[in-house]
């Protein structure tokens, strides 16, 4: 009997752990299970203990905290189970588990929890509208374990244009901006100082730390400014009874109210004699955005059906939004009576009798090819503005194009050049000075 007890009791075999207790790290809510395996455990008991509280969780089969979430479990004398349900941040700490014998002997283990990110709503921008050149913060902070890494992206993919102000060493007390773009920018806070109109858009907060999932906030921010017009023909001739088109290009935010005026000051609207359009910007490849301010570029077409020389004369594009209004103004011309005018020396339209009579008196800076075409605004920029639209610019073959105030169309646009031909009896610097005047007109619409 006196062999059986101390058997019973492990005095031959005493009680010893086989393996160590594992420390656990895991999401807050999830399920957590220490497990302690032990040998030769005869008639000792394992108990579990919160060490850094000392609060006894369990002895053996039974549980003694309070904690509804705490329970035991055992599959043989060889496993024994700890299990907290549903963990929280207070349960995290060491756990320690124990063999009553004499000197006892425990193991211990970490529990770990980890928290997912979360915005913390006053410390978290929102949407965003200001107007154009103020200076714009946008700040992102989130919360978990461990600390959230923040970072900023441009849901259209295009770049963040980031000025950071620098100061040099002059007499000049304007603040300097270096400017650089990035793809992603990291940190709590997004500085956007001055702001312009390009940098509108829907930007993307995204907090992450390893732990799933990974939150974004979209934040939008609108810029606002009046609108803005380029016209980049003022001055437009067409032949009596074609077609002709007049077109402005508008940038505005919000989105303005655009519209045409006739010569005599009368609003046009669609009819069977003008046909009114507004093309918006092709959206950006990739970009899927519904906003409607990002699409601040627009160009309105005016086409005038079976040209007459009722409408000859100003025509009126004009824009307005809630931060002011603008207009510009176009010229429109029949080429056929502006070819007899010049014969008679006549000015043509936009044209002071003081440049008629200075193109008489030295005609050959009138030849083909003597003078660069002005047209106001350069046709590259022309090209550049019109590409947003996915099309070339709108302009009929049998209207000619310029700056008002100037009817010198030595040289046509969008690279359409006057045929060559071989010099004949009556050579170029032959010809008449009153015909020599009007030769690169005959030879545009030709």
């Amino acid at each position: 009997m006196a062999n059986n007890n101390h058997e019973i009791l492990g005095g031959a075999f005493q009680p010893e752990f086989t393996k160590p207790l594992e420390n656990m790290t895991i999401p807050l809510g999830r399920d957590v299970v220490f497990t302690c395996h032990v040998e030769h455990l005869g008639g000792y008991k394992i108990g579990w203990v919160k060490a850094d509280t000392k609060a006894i969780q369990a002895i053996h089969d039974h549980v003694i905290t309070h904690n509804p979430r705490v329970s035991v479990f055992h599959g043989d004398h060889s496993t024994w189970s700890l299990r907290i349900k549903g963990a929280q941040k207070e349960d995290e700490g060491l756990y320690m588990c124990q063999i009553n014998t004499d000197p006892m002997k425990s193991q211990t283990g970490m529990l770990s929890i980890v928290v997912p990110p979360d915005f913390i709503p006053e410390e978290t921008s929102g949407d965003v509208t200001v107007s154009e050149g103020w200076h714009v913060k946008l700040k992102c902070q989130a919360s978990g374990i461990p600390s959230p890494r923040v970072s900023w992206r441009r849901e259209d993919q295009k770049e963040i244009i980031i000025r950071e102000p620098f100061h040099e060493k002059s007499t000049s007390s304007n603040e300097k901006f270096k400017v650089h773009k990035v793809l992603e920018w990291i940190g709590e806070e997004l500085y956007l100082p001055k702001i312009k109109r390009d940098q509108m858009g829907v930007y993307h907060c995204i907090a992450s730390n390893g732990v799933p999932p990974t939150i974004s906030k979209r934040i939008i921010v609108d810029v606002h400014f009046p609108p803005v017009i380029h016209v980049p023909n003022q001055l437009v001739g067409a032949p009596l009874g074609t077609d002709v088109m007049l077109e402005c290009f508008v940038e505005a935010s919000p989105q303005s109210i655009n519209y045409w005026f006739n010569n005599n000051g009368v609003m046009i609207i669609s009819s069977r004699q003008h046909d009114v359009q507004v093309v918006t910007k092709a959206p950006t490849k990739g970009h899927h955005t519904t906003h409607p301010n990002f699409n601040f570029k627009v160009k309105m077409l005016l086409t005038i059906r079976n040209f007459t020389k009722q409408d000859v004369g100003t025509y009126r594009c004009a824009a307005s939004n809630s931060n002011g209004n603008y207009e510009s103004s176009i010229r429109l011309y029949d080429i056929t009576s502006a070819v007899k005018q010049k014969v008679s020396g006549e000015p043509l339209p936009g044209e002071s009798e003081s440049e008629t009579r200075q193109q008489q008196q030295q005609p050959q800076d009138l030849e083909a090819g003597s003078r660069k075409p002005n047209y106001g605004n350069s046709p590259t920029d022309h090209l550049e503005r019109a590409s947003d639209f996915g099309q070339q610019p709108a302009s009929l073959d049998n209207s000619l194009q310029g700056l008002v105030g100037s009817t010198r169309h030595t040289t046509p646009t969008s690279g359409l050049k006057p045929r060559s031909r071989r010099p004949t009896s009556g050579s170029w610097s032959a010809t008449p000075p009153a015909l020599a005047g009007i030769l690169p007109l005959l030879v545009y619409c030709r």
